[in-house]
């Protein structure tokens, strides 16, 4: 078997798994579930339980994907100089998006739990597994904090990325111990200042670092 496959099979089985933890709770699920829940874990909107067959694909089938995609259309070949740590990166990010499969349906199955505190846990764990890795990614159009400025020069690329990654560990701390502290509505909050604030300080930053070295140039 060719070796890019084995590295494949893997990620390929994490996708797989919601698909059969699916199949296995199929016929206990009712014909009208949860599809979508608002920010207080409210359900705001009900669907077919077939729905829920979409909802995996867009959700672990679609990110492996586009990750097995990127790499290819990067006009400037850069994500592939990531060599095994894109690897290790696209194996996280699905594995991610595959545990929120789960809980999703996990919730769906179980409809007396409509708290989305179940989802705040792993979105923590999420940015800080990025956050590790924003240092090693290099410039890109596809992933990162893509600015015009930070696209532009590779420095301000570097410092912008350093700055995120400690932004998104310190942020995916305090929310997976809000997780595990506060109640939904609280999480709700700590979750909207916690990921406005790191997207766009790196984003300020980059603006300005760019001004500074432009001025010094």
């Amino acid at each position: 078997m060719d070796s890019a496959i084995k590295k494949e099979l893997p990620i390929i089985g994490i996708v797989l798994m919601p698909f059969i933890y699916l199949a296995f709770i199929w016929n206990t699920l009712p014909n009208k579930v949860p599809t979508h829940w608002n920010y207080k874990g409210e359900v705001d909107h009900w669907g077919d339980k077939i729905s829920l067959l979409g909802i995996l694909f867009m959700l672990p089938v679609f990110t492996y994907l586009l990750l097995l995609i990127i790499p290819k259309i990067d006009p400037k070949k850069r994500i592939s100089l990531m060599g095994g740590k894109y690897q290790q990166l696209k194996f996280m990010l699905v594995l991610f998006i595959s545990a929120l499969a789960f809980v999703v349906l996990y919730i769906t199955k179980n409809q007396s739990i409509s708290s989305i505190t179940l989802i705040y846990l792993p979105i923590g764990l999420l940015f800080i597994g990025l956050g590790n890795y924003f240092k090693v990614i290099q410039p890109n159009y596809f992933i990162g904090i893509k600015t015009p400025w930070t696209l532009d020069n590779k420095e301000v690329w570097k410092l912008t990325h350093v700055l995120a990654g400690k932004l998104w560990v310190v942020g995916g701390l305090i929310v997976v111990v809000s997780s595990l502290t506060f109640p939904t509505d609280v999480n709700s909050y700590i979750m909207l200042t916690i990921t406005a604030i790191i997207t766009i300080t790196p984003i300020a930053f980059s603006y300005f670092k760019f001004k500074e070295i432009e001025k010094k140039g």
